[in-house]
């Protein structure tokens, strides 16, 4: 029998009963039949789909479009399904992120038929794994007209305060050369592992910057995140990689995240081995002031890569908002507060419906 979601529930309950159908990356399916055959049954809204993404979107007319967002996949299951409720807390796989995101995007679409800017509904596929994979990636790239509008809201973990844009993330492969040798005569070689250790005594030293964007402060980060080397117990290796991971503020493009790594390591080889930039806040936008009003809060930054990088290289500002603690994601624990969701909704509904707004 098909899994089927009821709308009618609040967001709480209708967390709980989207996270119940599990949907670890790639075996997305099933839940994007529900969330399909639920949203084609609301007449206020026409229904496209690709692959397991599901975009639902008025069309009022309205002089401004706004985007609302959310991934359907979670990390791998560790016991934690079926949900269970703790006093306030629901506990779950999906619950932070980012399903309680999602429920309170399906009840909008569902209990908001005419909102005061015309809204695009995104629900997509394997965000959780390789970018290659991504469903909004992919929809990016085959139906950008889907993802048009003059702002957008990921449903990501924010723990209820709206996070402005995302930094960039990029990793590189720093090599240390040497010279093989025996290991009972290592003076005729050079280690390159122990060579190493200067590369990493100069990571210790690094002071990542903290970089005003719009507004807000981006704290870069550069780490080292795997090393290799050696070849043979009785042998001094004669190479050792080091990979190290850059976070950059979003007012740097990759070439100047590249730049900056290069200097950092000048006398060694570094090679980019993957990239993304990042997003800026998108703060200034009308739609994005009206919607930090609704909500309330002071914004911050986000300070991990996040998806609305994709919408920014579409050229739509975009923010980070919903219920979950990104701080419990992919955690074997993992909850949220039930009042948390609800008041997510309630945000969501007053932003939409703010009477005498028809942009």
């Amino acid at each position: 029998m098909s899994a089927v979601i009821d709308l009618s529930l609040d967001a709480a309950a209708l967390t709980a009963q989207v996270c119940d159908i599990e949907s670890v990356s790639g075996n997305e399916r099933e839940l994007a039949d529900a969330v399909e055959a639920a949203l084609r049954a609301l007449p206020h809204l026409s229904v496209d789909r690709d692959g397991d993404t599901v975009v639902a979107r008025t069309q009022l007319g309205r002089g401004e479009r706004v985007v609302l967002a959310g991934h359907l996949d979670t990390v791998p299951v560790a016991g934690n399904l079926p949900t269970w409720r703790e006093g306030d807390l629901l506990y779950g796989r999906g619950t932070a992120d980012m399903k309680s995101g999602v429920a309170v995007a399906l009840r909008v679409a569902a209990t908001v038929p005419e909102p005061v800017r015309d809204v695009s509904y995104v629900f997509y596929d394997n965000e959780e794994v390789e970018a290659v994979k991504n469903g909004l990636g992919r929809v990016s790239r085959e139906h950008p007209e889907w993802l048009a509008g003059e702002f957008a809201i990921l449903m990501e973990p924010s723990g209820g305060v709206v996070e402005g844009g995302c930094n960039g993330t990029m990793r590189a492969e720093v090599s240390v050369r040497g010279r093989a040798a025996h290991s009972a005569r290592p003076w005729s070689g050079v280690n390159a592992v122990h060579e190493a250790g200067r590369l990493l005594n100069r990571l210790r030293a690094y002071e990542p910057a903290q970089v005003e964007v719009d507004g807000l402060v981006y704290r870069e980060a550069l780490n080292a995140v795997f090393v290799r080397g050696g070849v043979a117990g009785n042998v001094i290796p004669d190479s050792c990689v080091v990979t190290v991971n850059y976070r950059f503020a979003p007012s740097k493009d990759v070439g100047e995240a590249e730049a900056h790594l290069r200097d950092v390591f000048a006398g060694w080889d570094v090679e980019v081995v993957d990239a993304a930039v990042g997003a800026r806040p998108g703060l200034t936008h009308p739609a994005a002031a009206a919607f930090v009003a609704a909500v309330g809060g002071v914004p911050r930054p986000k300070y991990g890569w996040t998806d609305v990088a994709r919408f920014a290289e579409l050229g739509v500002p975009a923010v980070n908002y919903g219920p979950g603690d990104p701080n419990l994601s992919h955690t074997d624990a993992e909850h949220v507060p039930v009042e948390a969701v609800l008041t997510c909704e309630r945000r969501m509904r007053a932003w939409l419906t703010a009477p005498g707004v028809r942009p």
